[in-house]
């Protein structure tokens, strides 16, 4: 027997459905692309990856919030996508957390498969390369629970943008096997080009 084993960490699953939408005009997180609101269709994904899934929201959204789901309310207020994420590894700073974005309707689970595969979980974090800028996309990421007090710090010095914590830390960086599933619908111009490449698929 070794003196000491790697318990790796479990993941759970946080769909981010607390932004207020306002370049979008519509609430981004009750879209319905495939016959459900978009916080529960991903939700539903993640439950077959993950051991519990959460969604996470403001307080005033749990008015018409399906309780056949885990509502995970932030308690960092006012700090967008970094508030939920802080909120998530608080709430359990032994797991890790598969933090995906509600504004990508394109995402499937092949694609959060292959981030959980690669997981490095020496790392802070498991992220993809965003096709577009090459950076790295926190909003689909596996934050590793030694990722909470770092965050922590980011906030102390005034900064919550979860990139820039990525940028500036040892994280483990993946290509996406599909550029198209990491597409989010921030406008309504946005959502049009989405309603296309859904409409092509069908034709097909």
């Amino acid at each position: 027997m070794t003196s000491k084993q790697h318990n790796i960490p479990i993941i759970k699953g946080l769909v981010l459905a607390g932004g207020k939408s306002q370049r979008m005009g519509d609430a981004k997180d009750q879209m319905d692309w495939y016959g459900k609101e978009q916080r529960y269709f991903i939700a539903d994904i993640l439950s077959t990856l993950c051991e519990v899934v959460y969604i996470s929201c403001r307080q005033e959204q749990l008015e018409h919030f399906d309780t056949k789901y885990h509502a995970l309310t932030d308690t960092f207020l006012e700090m967008g996508p970094f508030g939920g994420i802080l909120t998530a590894l608080r709430s359990d700073r032994e797991a890790a957390w598969l933090v995906v974005a509600c504004d990508l309707p394109l995402l499937n689970r092949e694609t959060l498969q292959f981030l959980i595969d690669h997981r490095d979980d020496s790392k802070l974090a498991t992220a993809f390369e965003n096709p577009l800028d090459g950076l790295p996309e926190p909003l689909i990421t596996i934050w590793e629970p030694k990722s909470y007090p770092v965050l922590l710090q980011f906030l102390g010095m005034g900064r919550t943008s979860p990139r820039k914590v990525l940028l500036n830390n040892d994280v483990h960086i993946l290509t996406p096997l599909s550029p198209k599933a990491l597409m989010n619908v921030n406008t309504p111009e946005d959502a049009a080009k989405v309603k296309l490449i859904l409409s092509s698929k069908s034709d097909t």
